[in-house]
């Protein structure tokens, strides 16, 4: 167990200044705890003193017991929540140096009613709401020199149900205990207890001081210093009020932006004559919030729309109990998205996250709590206070939000500007249809046709959730089509995916694993540990500010590429962009990934922001088209990667050259008995079941039999075969089997070298979830796939970016999105545009290969959504080679399967209409020494490459 103590004095700048001191009770954090004396009332470990940390919840150190918030609906109305309470004590003294100040206790966050005393005595009234910062004035109740006696009682159930109602009703974890910091402040006599600051656009400056007392004679002044420490401008008022008024303009100020995240600082002084009182200083940034009722949100004068997500303060082993690095982790994961906004649902977040996204850069949604009901007014407004004056000079919160889906205290919608000089607007996060408030519709899970009638109406429309993430679905699924409506809509103001990290619980009452409650809590774009799940780089390339639609270079391409420039402030030209032409790496080698051949820096475009479109030009060498792909990143005026697009320069028949060999001096044969017929080509024998066309068996006389079978069969339509013909061709022996019904043939051949050959052609008028063949091979033996093609992620119809053409090798694994163990990327699934795969199996290797475009291959038994039954249907067999693959829906699909198709245009079936042909190629075991050339380079790492 480790104790932890800090007590930090802040050294002022001139000898007489005089700023607040501080002094921890508990650890700072998650990871640096302290140990205080606790008595649990209820649950695991209760009825006896000990110890426990502090910060943290009491169930994740062992006591009470756990109460996910949809309890009540799990278990019935006979239900009740854990209503433990928690006795802390812990003893402290107080600095010698600190006789004659004033002295604060302050709760960073306690979960839910909290009650304190100091040496017998009431701190003051006891708070009732778990997310926000709160102190008690404990000066007169302290022994100087001495031990004095901290007690505090956390109940986990307020007793004002309103608290409970807003808080713990809620689809998420709800826990219990002194879960942020507790700390001492010491200020002098007179201080300025907060300082409050409307910085706009144009450069202008207002700031109200809050003295704790107004003595005449007193001047407040203020000092603006950029980020160099550079004095900017400057401020004096005299004191004739507790609230002091303070007013000065910059000229031409670096402005605040997601994308420019500039800031100052303000240091204010308190000043009795030539006596500087109390120093105190504040970062915040210049930058104009407007709401353009029936036309879009401004920034500066600029229309900006929201790449959002929602985001839980949440870490598997200490729930709501994080720490900076916590914060950090976060807010780079977001941006990495290419992300610009993050909601706080649905509360308050730890002020260092609110720090790290006013210097890297998010738009902020601060969301008072209230998940589905809302505070009373009694209890609702001292919380209003409280979150506003912490966080009201954080350039990065461009909205409060009073409440979510229906827990909206409209009585509080005024409060907030009570305390915030800036007024920022005042939104309302609802799932309920014509719900418009400050001009902005926030409504949540619209699909994409409802989300279309919204956008020609007359709201902004921002819904503050969207595209529900849970397991495998939802998040980038559909969000290409829905981010292209809001990018192009007057009225789009862009949205919150819901959400960013799957909230699982490490659970200390069962084993230590995590928990996720079922179907609740998996709704992540991440995992538990931030485990990057399939949405996460498809999110990352359709929210790409550097917008490039190319799928496939145009056979007259000349290296000049077409870009749109989606940034709101920044200019392309900010941006930089490398090139690079590449060679991948072949079945038989040892690493996958490709190599690196030529590479350079393209001339950045100049491109305004705002939707405006250019040309990038590459200057590539004489010789490109020799090489395998074009690799193109670019990164932003930070120098992180926004993005890279891989594009292939050869056909699949021109990259499978050397790959598939089909000559050779061995002899090719068949055989034919009453129910089967044998090809033979090398060592390589396949078998096919003259009863139904199947392929029965497959042999390389240099291994074990593969049990690679039961196929070919369609997997949308139906077959009977009818005959089977044997004959010879060239240097090959065919068995083509006919059919009646959708499947027109299919034709195998093999070759004298092994490699067998299937064509293959079908017919399908119609809407289908998917359109190809399958086989069967047992998931046991498999041992992992290496391929050419998409990846390293699954895919679907609906949900095909984030992934790039390269050699990608996948251990096997049985992850299924939402639940343990979150390995990814998931080995089984959809995966797109294949050239080659190579099976590693307990039995050997085999290898799958097409020289025709589109080719998907699914691996094995898997689902999107976990549910009534998983979501979507899976075709026959479990290895299958298909030509078209179906979307998948969201959780908030009551109907999944029949509405997905609500989801837009690209989450409909798919309409197929006339003959599809395709070229398979196989390999059974291993090539023949000479067949592959063995490369033993290692890939590259850099991630520009």
């Amino acid at each position: 167990m480790r104790y932890f103590f800090l007590l930090l004095i802040l050294v002022p700048v001139l000898s007489e200044a005089q700023i607040k001191e501080v002094k921890y009770l508990s650890g700072i954090d998650n990871e640096n705890t302290v140990g205080w004396d606790f008595f649990c009332t209820g649950g695991r470990n209760s009825g006896v003193w000990t110890k426990i940390q502090v910060p943290s919840h009491w169930e994740q150190q062992g006591f009470g017991s756990y109460n996910y918030g949809r309890d009540y609906k799990t278990y019935g109305k006979n239900f009740r929540f854990a209503d433990e309470q928690g006795f802390y004590k812990h003893s402290f003294t107080v600095p010698i140096s600190w006789k004659g100040k004033r002295i604060f206790i302050v709760f960073e966050g306690s979960m839910t009613d909290t009650e304190v005393k100091i040496n017998g005595k009431s701190a003051g009234a006891k708070h009732q709401g778990a997310f926000y910062r709160f102190k008690y004035d404990i000066t007169d109740k302290l022994i100087a020199s001495k031990q004095n006696l901290l007690e505090v009682t956390v109940s986990k159930m307020s007793s004002d149900e309103s608290v409970n109602n807003a808080e713990r009703l809620a689809d998420y974890w709800v826990l219990g205990g002194i879960f942020r910091p507790v700390l001492l402040e010491a200020v002098p006599v007179d201080f300025i207890d907060h300082i409050a600051i409307d910085a706009k656009a144009d450069g202008s400056f207002a700031m109200n001081a809050f003295l704790n007392a107004a003595k005449p004679g007193q001047i407040v002044t203020a000092e603006v210093r950029d980020a160099q420490d550079r004095v900017v401008a400057s401020a004096s008022a005299v004191v004739k009020d507790t609230i002091v008024k303070l007013n000065t303009m910059l000229k031409n100020p670096l402005l605040w932006t997601a994308e420019t995240p500039n800031l100052y600082k303000v240091i204010v002084s308190l000043r009795q004559g030539s006596k500087q009182v109390y120093k105190t200083s504040e970062k915040f940034g210049f930058r104009t919030i407007e709401i353009r009722k029936q036309d879009g949100i401004y920034l500066n004068g600029v229309k900006i729309k929201m790449k959002g997500v929602n985001r839980h303060v949440w870490w598997p082993e200490t729930g709501r109990s994080v720490n900076a690095k916590i914060d950090l982790m976060d807010v780079k994961l977001i941006r990495e998205m290419n992300m610009n906004a993050v909601r706080c649902s649905h509360y308050p977040p730890d002020k260092s996250f609110l720090n790290i996204c006013d210097s890297l850069g998010l738009y902020v949604l601060d969301e008072l709590a209230g998940w589905q009901k809302a505070y009373s007014t009694k209890a609702g407004a001292p919380l209003v206070k409280e979150m506003v004056i912490r966080d009201a000079n954080h350039p990065s919160i461009i909205f409060w939000s009073n409440g979510n889906e229906g827990g909206h205290n409209k009585e509080l919608d005024d409060d907030y500007g009570i305390y915030d000089l800036s007024n920022r607007p005042v939104i309302h996060a609802h799932h309920r249809p014509g719900n418009v408030f400050n001009g902005i519709d926030c409504n949540h899970y619209e699909d994409y046709y409802s989300t279309k009638k919204i956008l020609a109406d007359s709201s902004i429309y921002m819904p503050t959730e969207f595209l529900h993430a849970q397991d495998d679905g939802g998040a980038a699924a559909a969000l290409n089509e829905f981010w292209e409506l809001h990018w192009n809509e007057k009225l789009g103001a862009g949205g919150f995916i819901w959400d960013l990290a799957d909230e699982g619980l490490v659970r200390t009452d069962l084993n230590n694993i995590i928990d996720v409650n079922g179907v609740n809590a998996p709704d992540g774009i991440v995992g538990p540990h931030r485990e990057k799940e399939g949405s996460f780089n498809a999110i990352r390339e359709i929210y790409s500010p550097v917008k490039i639609q190319l799928r496939s270079l145009p056979p007259s391409f000349n290296g000049t590429i077409p870009v749109e420039n989606r940034y709101h402030f920044t200019n392309i030209n900010q941006c930089k962009f490398y090139w690079a032409l590449v060679n991948y790496r072949k079945p038989g080698d040892v690493f996958a990934g490709y190599d690196v051949l030529k590479k350079g820096e393209a001339v950045s475009p100049d491109i305004l922001p705002g939707g405006k479109q250019g040309e990038l030009k590459l200057s590539l060498p004489d010789d490109w088209r020799n090489y395998d792909a074009l690799v193109l990143s670019v990164t932003d005026p930070f120098s992180s990667l926004l993005y890279k697009w891989t594009w292939n320069v050869k056909t699949n028949g021109q990259l499978l050259s050397g790959i598939v060999v089909k000559e050779d001096t061995a002899a090719v044969s068949y055989q034919e008995t009453d129910s089967t017929v044998v090809l033979k080509g090398g060592q390589v024998s396949i078998t096919l079941s003259k009863l139904n066309g199947q392929l029965t068996g497959v042999r390389n006389m240099a291994s074990d039999p593969i049990s690679f079978a039961k196929g070919p069969v369609m997997v949308s339509g139906n077959a009977v075969s009818t005959s089977v013909k044997l004959s010879k061709e060239e240097n090959a022996v065919v068995a083509e089997v006919s059919y009646s019904g959708d499947l027109k043939y299919a034709k195998w051949k093999i070759f004298p070298t092994g490699w067998v050959s299937l064509e293959y052609s079908y017919e399908l008028n119609g809407s289908y979830p998917f359109a190809g063949i399958s086989f069967s091979y047992p998931e046991n033996f498999v041992l992992g796939a290496k391929w050419l093609g998409k990846g390293p992620y699954r895919v679907w119809k609906n949900r095909l970016q984030g992934v790039t053409n390269n050699v990608w090798n996948n251990a096997y694994n049985n992850t299924q999105a939402g639940s343990s163990p979150w390995i990814f990327p998931e080995f089984k699934g959809y995966f797109a545009d294949i050239t080659w795969m190579e099976f590693n199996t307990v039995e050997g290797k085999f290898t799958v290969a097409t020289p025709d475009n589109g080719l998907y291959v699914r691996l094995f038994d898997f689902y999107a959504l976990s549910g009534k039954q998983p979501h979507p249907e899976l075709p026959v067999g479990n290895l299958s080679f298909l030509d078209a693959i179906p979307p998948i829906g969201t959780k908030l699909a009551l109907n999944i399967s029949a509405n997905t198709s609500q989801l837009g245009p690209q989450s409909e079936p798919n309409k197929i209409s006339g003959i599809t042909k395709r070229t398979l190629y196989f390999y059974f075991g291993l090539p023949k020494p000479g067949d592959m050339k063995k490369q033993f380079t290692m890939p590259a790492v850099n991630e520009l490459f």
